[in-house]
C-alpha cells in the first residue's frame, strides 16, 4: 500500500470535517510539536467538542501515543507548561537531539525544541579542565551535553524543580555522565558550589536570568571566566540591549566585560527575541577593592 504523501494536519482536517463541517475543521491550525511519543498541539477552545476526535485523528498520523493541547502559556517559576491530554494517556516521553538523550514528563516539563542549536552550542563552548556551573539545569539542557564532549573538570548542576532534577539525575545516567555531573537541588541564590570556583556559568532562565549576573559573579573565579546570560528583549535593537543590561549588572557588581556579544536564539512572540549573551568576564582588580574599601573607611 502506497504511503499516504498529504500533510499530517490535512489529513486531521479531513477527520475533523466528517463530524464537524469544513468550516470548523479549516480553524484547526496545522501546526504542532513533536516530542517523541507524545504531540502537543494548539486548539481554539470552540473546538473543544471535538477534542477526542481530532486527538485520535493526530495520534493515527504521527503514530504517537499521546496527544496534548497547550491550555496556556508557559509561566510561574518553574516554568511549567500548562497542558491538558486530549488522546493517549502516558506523557513522560523521549527525545534524542545531537545524539543526546532526553527524558522527561512533557506535562510537567518545558522542553523547547527552539532552543536544540543553543544546546548544541553548549559542548562546543566548554574548554577541557573547566569547572562548569549550570545555575538553572532543568533536565541537563546545558549540562549534559557540556559533560558529553566538552571535557570539563567538573560540571555542577542547579535545579529547584524536584521533578526536573530527578529526570536530571536520569538523563545524566542514559548519556553516561552520570559519573562527572554534581546534581544539586535547591535555589542557586543558596546552593552551589564555592564562591569563585567557576571557569564558565550558563543561566539559561526566561523571560531573564540578568537578576541572577551579581550571584554569578560570586562563582564566578577571581581571574575571569565566562558567562552565558538568557533573556528576552525587543527584537528591535535586542542584541544591543541584552548586551548593555548584562554589563551593567556586571559593573554594579563590581565586574567588567572585557568582551560581550549577543546572538538570536529564536523569536519570543510579537516583536520580542529569545537572546543569548557571551560575555567574558575580567579578573576583579585588587586596586579598585583597596581604593574602594579605603573610600568608604571600612
Amino acid at each position: 500500500m502506497p504511503r499516504e504523501r498529504r500533510p499530517p494536519a490535512e489529513r486531521v482536517r479531513e477527520r475533523l470535517a466528517r463530524v464537524a463541517g469544513t468550516a470548523r475543521a479549516g480553524r484547526m491550525p496545522a501546526g504542532y510539536q513533536r516530542l517523541g511519543r507524545v504531540l502537543v498541539v494548539r486548539l481554539p477552545d470552540d473546538l473543544r467538542p471535538f477534542f477526542p476526535v481530532i486527538g485520535a485523528a493526530w495520534q493515527e498520523a504521527l503514530g504517537v501515543a499521546t496527544v496534548l493541547v497547550r491550555t496556556g502559556p508557559i509561566s510561574g517559576e518553574f516554568r511549567r507548561p500548562r497542558t491538558e491530554t486530549i488522546a493517549g494517556g502516558p506523557t513522560e516521553t523521549e527525545v534524542v537531539e545531537h545524539g543526546v538523550r532526553w527524558r522527561f514528563d512533557a506535562a510537567e516539563v518545558m522542553f523547547a525544541a527552539g532552543n536544540r542549536t543553543e544546546r548544541r552550542r553548549a559542548a562546543s563552548v566548554v574548554r577541557p579542565g573547566e569547572v562548569v556551573v549550570d545555575m538553572f539545569a532543568g533536565i541537563g539542557y546545558f549540562a549534559i551535553p557540556a559533560a558529553r564532549t566538552g571535557r570539563p573538570a567538573r560540571v555542577v548542576a542547579i535545579e529547584k524543580n524536584r521533578v526536573a532534577a530527578r529526570y536530571l539525575r536520569e538523563n545524566a545516567a542514559l548519556n553516561g555522565v552520570a559519573d562527572r555531573i554534581e546534581v544539586v537541588e535547591g535555589d542557586n541564590r543558596r546552593v552551589g558550589p564555592a564562591a569563585g570556583a567557576a571557569d564558565r556559568i550558563f543561566l539559561g532562565y526566561l523571560p531573564s536570568a540578568v537578576p541572577w549576573v551579581p550571584r554569578a559573579v560570586e562563582l564566578l573565579r577571581d581571574d575571569g571566566g565566562w558567562l552565558h546570560v538568557h533573556t528576552v528583549t525587543d527584537a528591535r535593537g535586542a542584541l544591543d540591549a541584552a548586551v548593555a543590561a548584562v554589563s551593567t549588572e556586571l559593573r554594579a557588581s563590581g565586574r567588567r566585560a572585557v568582551e560581550a556579544r549577543a546572538r538570536e536564539v529564536k523569536p519570543y512572540g510579537p516583536g520580542r527575541a529569545h537572546v543569548v549573551v557571551d560575555a567574558r568576564v575580567g579578573p576583579v582588580d585588587r586596586r579598585s577593592a583597596v581604593q574602594d574599601s579605603a573610600g568608604t573607611g571600612i
